[in-house]
């Protein structure tokens, strides 16, 4: 689309179901706990798998979301090749602050649709930790839903490692 000049390279946008969304702009705070994040996983994931920040996961024909965070599979190429799919998630984090009722409504069920096996979304203004597993895709959402505010979560896929949620803030 930007070689055809609908959009620019610049332009924050994602496609849900075959809709151009705009991203809501980065704020420092949402910044700062992807930051935490992505630290805490790059150095406790090392070989085992590969994480992503603010890059697209492709889901079928019609969605091209781009979460917060990835921790998937590792692979060689490490995604040069093609991007990411729900069968490569190992977990996938959305950080909320004015996202957090399009993330719950639209993007968690879009994530269940098609298999990802857990996913966190990070509620900035409640300073809490939504973990979503056991996925049912033909309901498109979670059996299993726990919210922390202080505690240590770890995915399922990597329980070695574990994350201070109250560390995030």
């Amino acid at each position: 689309m930007a070689a055809a000049g609908i959009l620019r390279r610049e332009d924050r946008v994602e496609l849900i179901d075959g809709e151009i969304f705009d991203m809501a702009p980065i704020g420092s705070s949402h910044a700062g706990v992807v930051n935490r994040l992505a630290r805490h996983f790059f150095q406790s994931v090392v070989l085992q798998g590969v994480v992503t920040v603010q890059n697209p996961l492709s889901l079928g024909a019609h969605s091209e979301p781009e979460p917060d965070l990835l921790l998937l599979r590792y692979r060689d190429d490490f995604y040069s090749h093609a991007h990411p799919t729900a069968a490569d998630v190992l977990l996938l984090i959305e950080v909320a602050d004015s996202t957090l009722r399009y993330d719950r409504e639209v993007k968690l069920p879009l994530y269940a649709q098609h298999g990802v096996s857990e996913v966190w979304i990070v509620n900035l203004e409640a300073a809490q930790l939504a973990c979503y597993r056991e996925v049912d895709s033909a309901l498109k959402s979670y059996r299993q839903i726990e919210r922390y505010a202080a505690g240590l979560i770890a995915p399922v896929a990597l329980p070695e490692s574990a994350i201070e949620v109250g560390g995030l803030w």
